[in-house]
């Protein structure tokens, strides 16, 4: 997993007049914790932030204020949901060696049995437990062959070394559904019509 340096400043003014001063300079206002440690106020550059939030569970190293290093992991991020610039992130103080509480995304491979049936992704990111700075980006799952009633369970999912379930072992990640609910549904509807012109 990368580690991606970011300079950040510690801030002193609060509330939206100086969020929004923030965002005009193009940084983005944080928050750093973790550790029973005070909540630490910060201003990210925004350019940078985005960029490593491409990257899912980046581990980022923070330079704050020229004086300490701490390594974080983004926990909430908040877009304009209309322009999807970034307004705030929440970032959680992390130590090499720690295991932390994260989630990673589930992609798939492979065709599904032929039939028409659909997937479903119940879950689209799985629970785990990471050591800090070997934290997965995502795992990926075979689906080649499933037919309608099949599902993928956690424990079916093949994790990284080092990286443990933080779900129930039997939690369905994945399901496939037979495609006849949706013909049974435009069959009702063409049934409907058939009666309201009668």
């Amino acid at each position: 997993m990368s580690e991606v340096k970011i300079s950040a400043a510690t801030r002193t003014e609060f509330g939206k007049g100086a969020a929004r001063r923030i965002r005009r300079e193009d940084k983005v206002p944080g928050v750093l914790y973790g550790h029973g440690s005070d909540p630490l106020h910060l201003t990210l550059p925004g350019h940078d932030l985005l960029m490593a939030l491409r990257t899912p569970n980046v581990l980022i190293a923070l330079d704050i204020d020229g004086k300490s290093n701490e390594l974080a992991i983004p926990k909430a991020v908040q877009r304009d949901p209309l322009k999807g610039f970034l307004e705030h992130v929440d970032l959680q103080l992390v130590k090499r060696g720690e295991q932390v509480n994260v989630e990673i995304y589930v992609h798939t491979e492979g065709e599904l049995a032929p039939g028409g049936n659909l997937l479903e992704h119940v879950l689209n990111a799985l629970p785990v437990v990471a050591e800090a700075t070997h934290i997965p980006e995502s795992v990926t799952v075979s689906v080649e062959g499933l037919t309608a009633g099949d599902s993928v369970l956690a424990k079916d999912i093949a994790l990284p070394k080092g990286t443990t379930l933080d779900v129930e072992e039997d939690t369905v990640v994945l399901q496939v559904l037979a495609a006849q609910a949706e013909e049974a549904a435009e069959g009702e509807e063409a049934e409907g019509g058939e009666a309201a012109e009668a």
